[in-house]
């Protein structure tokens, strides 16, 4: 009976132990999407961390200095000593390091060392108007490049094709700068259609949107380059494969053809192309605001790198690399969700 009694039990026990291991292996086996997001969401969290300390480090090395920036070039040593106290620049680093992400998760982006502001109200309604324009870029370039690289794939070699591959060709080869500087001596200067910079007064760019065209227009050329490129590659793949001829002889139309089987079967590369744009978007903004005098995030930040605003510059550079580790979080998700066999090896 005791010897009985023990198995029973001694098989009871290691069965209990087992069931939340068997319960957590069903539930992954059952939301490998789901256990995807959450391990590239956690691997995205890790490197934002690691990015946070190459900024924060990177943020010590700038030339000049906060106190000389503010005081001006003939403040005295001891001056410079004081206002080095006041700003907290007197401290080890690894203390400045914690206090500046512990305001962080508490919300705050801490104050200006040169207008002593709240960092996020400086930079909060620069956000909003960077926001309003690769928006509006984004808007317009996605479905004008899908549609260019699907009319270009079509029929490679054709007489579209060669326009819009050799188009997609001068635009990659031109920086947006030199692109910007020419539209606002073409279309502002000789022509007088548009302003040259882009004043935002009150009520936001949306209430002038002619301020936004040039802007817009520069970054809607350049990024479409890329995303032309490959739909066309992608699309003339496709088109090329059995299953497309099969569908052809058996009479399936071609618009049918192009919209249903190989738009979808280039997707999946061209999402990655899509992103790699996105975040070029991104550090394009920074120089196409600086050209057209945009009030924007990327504007904000050079002034910021000039005046040795260290706060600022932290905040917005994080900010940035949160933005590209977003875009590439949701990409992956995307290509998942567009190519079923990667779903279940999720």
């Amino acid at each position: 009976m005791s010897v009985g009694t023990t198995a029973v039990g001694w098989d009871a026990e290691p069965s209990g132990q087992h069931e939340p291991r068997a319960g957590t292996g069903a539930w992954r086996a059952r939301h490998p999407l789901a256990v995807f997001v959450l391990r590239r969401v956690a691997v995205g969290l890790l490197l934002l961390f690691a990015l946070s300390v190459l900024v924060f480090l990177g943020t010590q090395i700038l030339p000049g200095d906060a106190a000389a920036s503010i005081l001006g070039r003939n403040a005295t040593p001891r001056a410079l000593a004081i206002m080095n106290r006041t700003l907290g620049l007197d401290k080890p680093l690894i203390t400045r390091y914690g206090l500046w992400i512990s305001g962080i998760l508490h919300g705050d982006l801490g104050r200006s060392l040169v207008s002593g502001e709240p960092v996020s109200s400086i930079i909060g309604y620069r956000i909003v108007n960077t926001l309003i324009l690769a928006g509006t870029a984004s808007i317009i370039m996605i479905p004008l490049a899908v549609a260019l690289g699907v009319l270009a794939g079509r029929k490679p070699g054709g007489a579209v094709d060669n326009v819009v591959s050799s188009g997609s060709l001068a635009m990659i080869a031109v920086p947006e700068f030199i692109l910007g500087t020419l539209l606002i001596y073409l279309l502002a200067v000789q022509l007088h259609w548009l302003p040259a910079v882009s004043v935002v007064l009150s009520g936001g760019p949306l209430t002038n949107p002619k301020i936004l065209v040039l802007p817009v227009l520069t970054l809607v050329i350049v990024g479409s380059a890329y995303i032309i490129r490959m739909v066309r590659a992608g699309i003339g793949e496709v088109m090329r494969s059995d299953y497309i001829e099969m569908a052809r002889l058996n009479g399936v139309p071609e618009r049918r053809i192009v919209l249903r089987h190989a738009l979808r079967n280039a997707l999946a590369p061209t999402v990655q192309v899509i992103a790699l744009t996105l975040q070029w978007l991104v550090g394009g903004l920074f120089i196409v605001e600086t050209v057209f005098a945009y009030p924007g995030i990327g504007a904000e930040l050079v002034q910021a790198v000039i005046a040795r605003d260290i706060p600022v510059v932290q905040s917005v550079a994080l900010l940035t690399a949160a933005v590209y580790i977003g875009i590439n979080i949701l990409a992956d998700v995307l290509i998942v969700l567009l190519v079923p066999k990667l779903r279940t090896a999720a």
